[in-house]
């Protein structure tokens, strides 16, 4: 695809907020405008942003080439598949879906229509610049932790899929392996869903991969400690730093760094064919959702 791209919107809360930013700065995307079930929402959205506020989601879709869905979790599949079926790309914050069922009539779908789906897992272009994903050598060990505080935001899913998600999806990407077993156990103690969840995964090749996620924390914690053969990689995506004793060479991409702009520049670059695909396609938010899923299923155990 040539030519300039009109860009939409679906949600204007916090993270619809950042994704219209984007659009409207980058180079050969236009921000035609955003839809929200609240017209207040929307019209605030577009007065700092341009384009304009839809009155519905079929008005946006009729006026843009790619849309970003950044609604509540719960109305992720719903919006994906009425821009699939309108034959617009599409990019999905995480969870792509909720269920698999869902999960799977995006991934028939974006291949009838021929259309690009990026998820939104954003650490994976901070992975991707510092060059974990060039590493060649297996894993042994994946330890996680993404804990935070309460929040009024996300509660239509568990932990599990708002936040412990993130760490599946790199956990999967950084190996070949497949999950085996799953082990897991968690509380819902402020709200209806999960709030905190310990889990354990072991994959078919020995890898071994710890999760910790909380939404009802003290303080915020994001890290990860990967361990090779030949040493560890330590990465604190708060201090926005790493350590690394396994002699693989890794850049200090921190500085300066733009995550969602990183993300959003290749599905951008997968809608006009010069990349083969996102740094997240719907497979793979497919997948990180089925091992959520199991998880969940562990802590109900």
């Amino acid at each position: 695809m040539s030519g300039p791209l009109r860009a939409g919107v679906v949600g204007a809360g916090v993270f619809g907020d950042h994704h219209a930013a984007h659009y409207a700065a980058l180079d050969g995307v236009t921000l035609a405008g955003v839809f929200d079930p609240h017209p207040d929402r929307a019209a605030a959205l577009a007065s700092r942003h341009g384009g304009r506020p839809f009155a519905s989601l079929d008005e946006l879709l009729a006026e843009t080439d790619l849309v970003s869905i950044a609604s509540p979790a719960s109305a992720h599949a719903k919006g994906v598949l009425a821009a699939l079926a309108a034959g617009r790309h599409v990019y999905v914050e995480k969870p792509v879906a909720t269920d698999l069922a869902d999960a799977d009539a995006i991934l028939g779908l974006a291949a009838r229509q021929g259309r690009v789906v990026a998820c939104g897992f954003l650490e994976r272009a901070t992975f991707r610049d510092m060059g974990l994903f060039a590493i060649r050598e297996r894993p042994i060990r994946l330890e996680a932790s993404r804990l935070g505080p309460p929040s009024p935001r996300n509660l239509d899913v568990s932990v599990v899929v708002d936040l412990m998600i993130h760490d599946l999806d790199l956990a999967l990407a950084i190996t070949d392996a497949e999950p085996l077993a799953v082990e897991a156990e968690g509380a819902a103690v402020a709200n209806a869903l999960f709030d905190e969840a310990d889990a354990e995964v072991t994959f078919d090749d020995g890898f071994t991969a710890i999760f910790r996620a909380s939404r009802i924390a003290g303080a915020r914690e994001r890290s990860m400690r990967l361990v090779y053969p030949s040493g560890e990689i330590a990465v604190d995506f708060l201090a926005r730093t790493f350590t690394n004793t396994t002699g693989h060479p890794l850049a200090p991409v921190f500085e300066g760094a733009d995550p969602l702009g990183a993300s959003l520049a290749a599905f951008i670059a997968a809608v006009r064919g010069e990349a083969p695909s996102p740094l997240a396609n719907a497979l793979d938010g497919a997948k990180a959702l089925d091992l959520a899923l199991a998880v969940e299923q562990a802590v109900g155990r």
